[in-house]
């Protein structure tokens, strides 16, 4: 069995979860997915299956789009309703919708984020949230990240008892983007500590939420009942050009040796090779080399 599957994953489970329950439900173990989400997110969480895990990180790069909410007032450690709160100040006059979307406005484009120490990144080959648990503090990198579209989506609602606001989103967004994050800096732009309070993944990896299936749902079906819920692997490669090799090239190729780029009518840093209709090998312009050279394979034969 062979394909992407789009899992809707709930909340109150992690990204590990559904994949060990998948394990079981499929009866094999070549799975992963492709980006984690928090345990406290639901949503899209697309999962390869057999040779389509060495597609992995295609699918983790393409753009991820995800609704929301942010509330101002308050601030947590994790950055999400996980942690303890560790910053308040009262919302006494309730910000105007402009005003949010100004803010919003500051933050899209290509922008520098500090990921939360209650996250995964790697600093000196130990993760922030180990840090952050054993009460360490360590300096984090900056990370580059691209906001697409970042919109408010409901009218904002004031609590002036709790001295709070709240109000939904949607954000577009690269991959290696904390939401969390960005909420928290959407506080920063309009004076107020924040916290993002609800967040859905809507889509990943060119899947939407009209593609998931829960787990009962899969469970349901069996391995032998996926029918069109599996997608073919190459679907993972989006926008990518195919070049389809003639008899002489896939001789050649397929031993692992690269075609100069006087056989390939294509001037793309990277490409994908397919024989008799069928996906191949991806390949990557080597400059040194002046050559195509193999970069996944997924057939020899």
């Amino acid at each position: 069995m062979d394909g992407i599957l789009a899992v809707h994953k709930p909340s109150g489970m992690t990204s590990h979860d559904v994949v060990f329950k998948l394990r079981k439900i499929l009866h094999m173990k070549k799975i992963g997915h492709a980006g984690t989400l928090d345990p406290t997110v639901d949503g899209v969480l697309p999962v390869a299956i057999g040779k389509a895990t060495k597609t992995i990180e295609f699918l983790q790069a393409a753009r991820k789009v995800y609704t929301g909410e942010v509330t101002l007032g308050f601030a947590t450690e994790t950055e999400d309703l996980e942690g303890e709160i560790i910053e308040t100040k009262r919302v006494e006059t309730p910000l105007t919708q402009d005003e949010i979307i100004a803010g919003m406005q500051k933050l899209t484009g290509e922008i520098i984020q500090i990921p939360p120490m209650y996250s995964a990144v790697k600093v000196n080959g130990r993760r922030l949230y180990q840090y952050a648990r054993a009460g360490e503090t360590v300096e984090r990198p900056k990370r580059t990240a691209i906001i697409y579209r970042f919109e408010l989506t409901s009218t904002p609602e004031f609590d002036a008892s709790a001295g709070t606001q709240k109000f939904k989103f949607l954000a577009e967004v690269s991959k290696g983007t904390y939401i969390r994050t960005l909420a928290f800096e959407l506080g920063q732009q309009l004076g107020y500590p924040a916290t993002m309070t609800q967040l859905t993944r809507t889509e990943a990896g060119g899947f939407d939420l009209s593609h998931a299936h829960t787990l009962e749902e899969i469970e349901e079906r069996g391995p032998e009942g996926l029918g069109d819920w599996l997608r073919p692997f190459d679907e993972a490669f989006g926008d990518l050009p195919r070049y389809e090799l003639r008899p002489d090239q896939w001789a050649w190729v397929k031993d692992g040796k690269g075609l100069p780029a006087s056989e390939v009518p294509l001037t793309d840093p990277m490409i994908i090779y397919t024989y008799l209709g069928e996906v191949k090998t991806i390949v990557e312009w080597n400059a040194e080399k002046q050559l195509y050279r193999p970069y996944r394979t997924f057939a020899i034969n």
